[in-house]
């Protein structure tokens, strides 16, 4: 016996909160076509010329995201009829102190309204939002902000625009509504994978996390890679750490390692870690220029030192001196650790190499030594100092040891 469907109205539907209210074919592409797809912009994109073809008038829409970075406390992504790829604009941190944000429709939805919707053809002076009086000027009739509500109690924003007169229909907006379950879906999978990928980035850097993401997750895993490699590290860190108050030591740290880690990411080089005040960083040498490329990168860290140094007598404080120890070698480079803690990075005597040249740089008082094999690799001899040969702990052949060529009062006040 066949099993009867009883016919539902739909209005009785939606009070029910079934979903969806009806099957549209925008939302079977949702759910089923878009797991090709791996940024949420795309589609958002798609799902806007989508809605229009089938007759919804969304002439402008936009994401609103909070992210793990470093850098963003969020993102918006917006799009406007006749845009072929969305608008992304990012957010430092503050943003949401400022008035434009506090009286904002999103602030309204993160302060827990479940929607939130304006006639924009009935505004008067003072009505509201300044924002809707920008989207009255745009043209735009009516306003829709609904919250996309993510696991971990994570909030996060959509919204919808029409140039039509009148606004949306009842029709457009269930249509509408019955897309933010799928939505909702979609964009948590694009936004984790994008804070996964993030995260990586800024604990491991750029090419270790596409190692880890790509399944480079064993203990033991990795590869031979011939590289450029370069270790700083900060003089008198431990006095200075023991006199300072707490929140200026971590200021000056900031400072320092943005004076000398912009520079390499800048010029190609990958910042494997920060060891206390100190780092690792490699420039693979599959790029030819690679040597080169360290050598710029550690002339534009002096340079940016050198005004933090500036900044530093000023407030009356001694300047901050530094080591850098540089060669090339082939490393180890992959996944070394117990058994449920891995650390992804470089191992090798050419490492050991570059940290005992970091090290000397205080007994030769020269703040920058590089070895004669990094030197010939990167065809720069005439612009060197030969500071002669070094037995160095833990090698067995002494090591031919160059400088940059400088007044030898500028080596002694940096190394």
């Amino acid at each position: 016996m066949r099993p009867s469907f009883e016919a539902t109205d739909p209005a009785s539907e939606a009070a029910e909160g079934v979903w969806p209210i009806r099957r549209r074919r925008i939302l079977d592409w949702l759910i089923n076509e878009t797991r090709g797809e791996r940024f949420i912009d795309n589609i958002l994109v798609e799902m806007c010329k989508r809605l229009l073809a089938a007759g919804v008038p969304v002439n402008r829409s936009s994401l609103h995201f909070r992210t793990n970075h470093p850098q963003w406390i969020g993102a918006r992504i917006l799009w406007v009829e006749g845009m072929e790829e969305a608008k992304i604009n990012t957010f430092a941190y503050g943003v949401e102190t400022t008035p434009q944000f506090l009286n904002s429709p999103v602030n309204e939805i993160h302060n827990g309204a479940n929607e939130v919707r304006k006639n924009l053809e009935d505004l008067w002076e003072g009505d509201d939002y300044p924002f809707y009086q920008e989207l009255r000027d745009d043209g735009y009739a009516e306003y829709i902000a609904w919250p996309i509500d993510h696991t971990f109690d994570k909030r996060h924003v959509v919204t919808f625009s029409t140039n039509r007169p009148g606004g949306f229909t009842g029709e457009h907006v269930d249509f509408l509504r019955d897309l933010l379950p799928a939505l909702t879906l979609v964009s948590e999978i694009r936004l984790k994978n994008i804070m996964a990928r993030t995260l990586l980035q800024t604990y491991v850097g750029p090419h270790a996390s596409e190692q880890i993401l790509s399944g480079v997750i064993t203990r033991g895993s990795g590869t031979t890679v011939g590289a450029a490699i370069m270790i700083c590290d900060l003089r008198d860190f431990t006095a200075i750490s023991d006199l300072w108050p707490r929140d200026d030591v971590i200021q000056l740290l900031n400072d320092y390692f943005d004076a000398m880690s912009d520079p390499i990411e800048r010029h190609g080089g990958e910042i494997l870690k920060f060891m206390g005040d100190g780092l690792l960083a490699i420039f693979p040498l599959s790029k030819p220029s690679a040597c080169e490329d360290l050598l710029t990168a550690i002339r534009e860290g002096q340079e940016a030192m050198a005004k933090v140094n500036e900044q530093h007598q000023r407030l009356g404080r001694d300047p901050l001196r530094y080591g850098v120890g540089v060669h090339v070698g082939d490393v180890m480079y992959g996944n070394i650790g117990s058994r449920r803690r891995l650390d992804f990075t470089v191992i090798g005597p050419a490492v050991n190499v570059a940290s005992r040249l970091e090290t000397l740089t205080k007994e030769v008082r020269r703040p920058v030594l590089l070895s004669r094999a990094f030197v010939e690799m990167a065809t720069c001899t005439e612009e060197m100092d030969n500071l002669g040969t070094f037995p160095l702990r833990g090698l067995g052949e002494p090591v031919e040891v160059f400088a940059f060529r400088e007044k030898p009062t500028a080596g002694r006040d940096a190394a």
